[in-house]
């Protein structure tokens, strides 16, 4: 698992995960862009998803770092967090 930003909202899970030189910006399983950097990432999603009402900085959302993702075994199905509210 690789490390990632995570932020949940209403309309989903927002994750921005590093891959490769790359920053992937999703919600849920949809993908919305690749960019060079996670604050450009960050930038794309609140363009494309201002329902969401996302913070604005990186520094609010939660930060996984891919050390602690190591030991996580991911099932056959994936991962489905439930968000409370």
């Amino acid at each position: 698992m690789l490390a990632q930003y995570v932020h949940p909202s209403k309309s989903g899970l927002f994750r921005i995960i590093r891959h490769g030189r790359q920053w992937r910006a999703l919600c849920e399983e949809r993908e919305i862009g690749r960019h060079e950097t996670a604050e450009a990432a960050l930038i794309a999603t609140r363009m494309a998803c201002p329902q969401a009402r996302l913070p604005g900085e990186l520094s609010q959302w939660r930060y996984i770092p891919e050390q602690a993702l190591a030991h996580s075994r991911v099932s056959a199905e994936g991962t489905r967090w439930r968000l409370a509210g």
